[in-house]
């Protein structure tokens, strides 16, 4: 007999050689009919694959990640045997599953692949799936992978064979079809219920410029039609929601060819919007005892030697920057981190003033391939709102306690509600490939999952995430359209101090190392901004809109009362414009709805002879007629409901 350990804590007897699925059978018969696989000892197994000792099992089904990227890793399995069956000549190279979906990479000789053709694949795959074929696991000899796959003529297989050794090949099939494949794999094709290629794409083979150019058929199926349907309507809502479109119609924020790829031009209220998200972090980290600092957009070569980001960045990064002196050369700042290390040691320190809270929104530059740019969210210039804070070890779980509430200060004020903290530790078998002491990290480690726990974070840990220089904790933040973003992070760094020997004075009067921590809880403005404006679709928390009202006069003869009520509000630090073009009222209307004004204020004859104001909120119409003062109290009551 051996002891099977479940998630909940609880301890299980049975029979060695127990499968996954008769363990999910002994709990009960639903679950035996929605589990896709089972997570043995961390690795996700075959439901089929019999387990021969004592080891801790989850179960996974279609609301586990691991569960859907098994679910979706068939998927690829089903799609390619579709696609064997239509076009008989179709050779494969690899197909894993993505984060929403997968693909499979194919070589249809001369044939291009045309949306056309998509539902008959579609329909193929479904055809198939309805057979409910098992997906069967074996191991074969390298020698007969090899000839399995020369008889077949299918060159990518053949080329994926020549990196891997005896007792580690794997077959797996379904139906018809047989492919290469490590696995694991959903018991059978019975669960694959929905079906929809989403586009084609040309990628080289291995990601070789200098190889062949393959089709990769992006995919994504579903256990019910109905769960398609909401995603496809979810990602109709992505595409309202763009970043891009919105921050072009908002006038937020553009890119020009003649500046540079990656490289963004912030508009009038684009930057204002910014400035505003920096004052805000600004009078928080003033308040949490952070000192303002300003570093150069480039640095000495030599100090990223020191570093170790020349090592990291430098040959893929941007090119040095050369002076007339032949032995000087520059880079664009790729981090923030080094130079606030040379602040630091601009003076002795003591453990008295420790720690020290050194904040920068600092612009920094990676070079990034012109197609993985993709609007704010893959720049080749961003601004991070940096700090770095430099204590004693002991000090380490009050600061990280304190940066968690700085992180979550920022997600509620700007309406992110549904968020996890990854946990990053270091791999507990393999120690050497990180830096500083056992005792240094189990203290940093410890420090983290307590000050999460103190703060009742909803966590996940992942062993061997861990940076080589110290543990993490990452903030992964779910949309409105329930997409995942990391935004904030909080680092411990052991690495940095070591490379520029920092020190401080101790108790004991002899020289220590501190801990150094990074956090930036926007993580990058540009990122942030993007995601921010997909979240709320560009309806951003009322003190963060670039223009809080619009005053639309009805004519020109109200143009004087306009100004009048434009100007007592802005007495009262409400900000917005006066729209005094000459158009009709409805479509002055039309211009701030699609604007994302949060207020607008109409005056016309009625509203100038009795001093008052009409007013429409954007999203919800008509609020009814106002004294101003009355407009200012509602308003101050909305923005403080916000912040506090």
């Amino acid at each position: 007999m051996i002891n099977i350990t479940l998630p909940d804590g609880s301890v299980r007897e049975f029979q060695e050689g127990v499968t996954g699925i008769e363990i999910a059978a002994s709990i009960s018969e639903g679950l035996a009919r929605n589990v896709l696989a089972a997570k043995v000892n961390g690795q996700v197994w075959d439901l089929t694959r019999p387990i021969t000792q004592d080891a801790a099992v989850q179960l996974l089904t279609w609301n586990d990640d691991e569960g859907k990227s098994t679910y979706w890793h068939s998927s690829a399995h089903l799609l390619a045997e579709a696609l064997e069956a239509l076009y008989p000549d179709v050779k494969f190279g690899i197909g894993p599953p993505i984060e929403n979906g997968f693909y499979y990479d194919i070589d249809l000789g001369d044939r291009t692949l045309s949306q056309e053709e998509f539902p008959a694949i579609e329909q193929k795959m479904l055809e198939l799936a309805r057979q409910k074929s098992e997906f069967i696991r074996r191991e074969v000899s390298k020698d007969e992978a090899v000839a399995y796959f020369t008889q077949k003529g299918d060159k990518y297989k053949l080329d994926l064979l020549e990196g891997l050794q005896d007792g580690t090949i794997t077959f797996y099939s379904q139906g018809n079809f047989v492919d290469l494949c490590r696995g694991p794999h959903i018991p059978n094709t019975g669960f694959i219920k929905a079906a929809k290629l989403m586009n084609v794409a040309g990628a080289y083979w291995r990601g070789d410029e200098k190889s062949k150019q393959l089709t990769r058929v992006y995919a994504i199926t579903f256990p019910k039609q109905k769960d398609l349907t909401e995603y496809l309507e979810r990602l109709e809502e992505a595409k309202r929601r763009d970043h891009r479109k919105l921050g072009k119609e908002m006038e937020l924020f553009a890119f020009s060819e003649k500046v540079g790829m990656g490289l963004p031009l912030w508009l009038p209220k684009g930057t204002m919007l910014r400035e505003r998200l920096e004052n805000f972090m600004r009078k928080a980290q003033m308040k949490a005892g952070y000192q303002p600092v300003v570093t150069p957009h480039i640095g000495s070569k030599e100090l990223y030697v020191t570093s170790g980001h020349y090592e990291k960045y430098g040959a893929d990064s941007f090119q040095p920057i050369k002076t007339p002196n032949e032995n000087e050369e520059f880079f664009l700042k790729p981090m923030n981190c080094p130079h606030h290390c040379e602040i630091y040691k601009t003076r002795p320190r003591s453990y008295k003033e420790l720690p020290v809270r050194l904040a920068e929104f600092g612009t920094v530059y990676r070079y990034e391939q012109s197609g993985e740019l993709h609007g704010l969210t893959r720049v080749r210039g961003f601004t991070q709102d940096d700090a770095h804070i430099f204590c004693r070890p002991d000090q380490v779980k009050e600061e990280f306690t304190k940066v968690i509430d700085l992180v979550l200060y920022v997600f509620k004020a700007l309406g992110f509600e549904n968020y996890t903290a990854q946990i990053s530790l270091r791999d507990p078998e393999n120690k050497a490939k990180y830096i500083g002491s056992d005792d240094l990290w189990e203290k940093a480690e410890s420090a983290i999952i307590e000050a999460a726990t103190e703060k009742g974070l909803p966590t996940v840990t992942e062993l061997g995430e861990a940076a080589f220089y110290g543990p993490k904790l990452d903030f992964m933040v779910k949309d409105a359209l329930g997409r995942k973003w990391q935004l904030g992070t909080i680092q411990v760094d052991y690495n940095l101090p070591e490379r520029f020997q920092l020190e401080y004075i101790g108790a004991d009067n002899e020289k220590h190392r501190p801990v150094m921590i990074h956090r930036a809880p926007f993580g990058s403005l540009e990122r942030f901004v993007a995601v921010l404006i997909e979240h709320c679709a560009g309806n951003f928390p009322l003190w963060l809109s670039p223009d809080q009202i619009a005053i639309l006069p009805i004519s020109e003869k109200y143009h004087d009362y306009a100004q009048k009520v434009f100007a007592q509000l802005q007495d009262q630090d409400i900000r917005g414009y006066i729209d005094s073009r000459d158009e009709k009222i409805g479509r002055k209307i039309r211009d701030a709805e699609v604007g994302k004004v949060p207020y607008m204020i109409i005056v016309g004859e009625k509203e100038q002879e009795n001093e008052i104001i009409s007013v429409r909120k954007h999203g919800f119409g008509d609020m009814g007629s106002l004294r101003v003062d009355a407009f200012v109290d509602n308003f101050r009551e909305v923005l403080a409901e916000m912040l506090n």
